[in-house]
């Protein structure tokens, strides 16, 4: 059994690792890039964001970089709102988020009860 759940969990973290790793290369590889969706920049404004974002290094070095904060837990800082990083979003708006999950998974527990519930009293009353 032990073998079995030390199997399943070295098989997460490959695919873990495999999303992640995707996920970056696929993100980096779509034409445009993080600045070009907003207002026109000069190119010298768009060099001093690439440079404090990290994103004139190397794609190689991106990645280490990127895979190095994330196993820190460091989501980095947000593209979209400055002077703000991704772990303090996430923070805000995670109360939120597991207040509308758990009330949905309330809501399905509740139907999905009462459906077995009721199968179960047609099974048995089938039976005669």
């Amino acid at each position: 059994m032990l073998r079995f759940i030390t199997s399943r969990f070295l098989q997460s973290l490959l695919a873990l690792f495999l999303v992640i790793t995707a996920t970056f290369f696929m993100i980096r590889f779509v034409p445009g890039g993080p600045f070009t969706a907003e207002k026109a920049v000069t190119p010298e404004i768009l060099r001093n964001l690439e440079k404090h974002y990290g994103l004139d290094k190397p794609l190689w070095q991106q990645y280490l970089d990127y895979l190095g904060k994330l196993a820190h837990a460091d989501l980095g800082p947000s593209f979209k709102y400055p002077n703000r990083t991704v772990n303090e979003i996430i923070a805000d708006k995670l109360p939120v988020s597991a207040e509308l999950g758990g009330l949905a998974l309330a809501i399905v527990l509740n139907f999905y009860n009462n459906h077995a519930t009721i199968d179960v009293d047609r099974a048995d009353e089938l039976k005669g």
